[in-house]
């Protein structure tokens, strides 16, 4: 899967789900780049480097996407027990 196929996935169960809709967000914006809105494009989007570190200590792997439920169960996750 990539990460545009991931990203689609994960919208559509967002918007059919309004409590993952918020899982992810809380997720996404803990994963946001420092300084986000000093650089283009200007969108708290995590830093390349950031992601490539996550999946390799998650899946062994810096260039690992991960499954849909994997991320739905980590927002999860994060979001109740962090």
């Amino acid at each position: 899967m990539k990460w545009l196929t991931l990203s689609l996935s994960l919208a559509l169960r967002a918007l059919v789900n309004p409590a993952v809709a918020l899982d992810l967000l809380t997720v996404a914006w803990r994963f946001r780049r420092r300084d986000w809105y000093a650089r283009v494009p200007f969108l708290p989007v995590p830093a390349r480097e950031y992601v490539a570190w996550r999946m390799y200590t998650a899946f062994g792997d810096p260039h690992a996407v991960p499954t849909v439920h994997d991320v739905i169960r980590y927002a999860r996750w994060a979001r109740r027990g962090a």
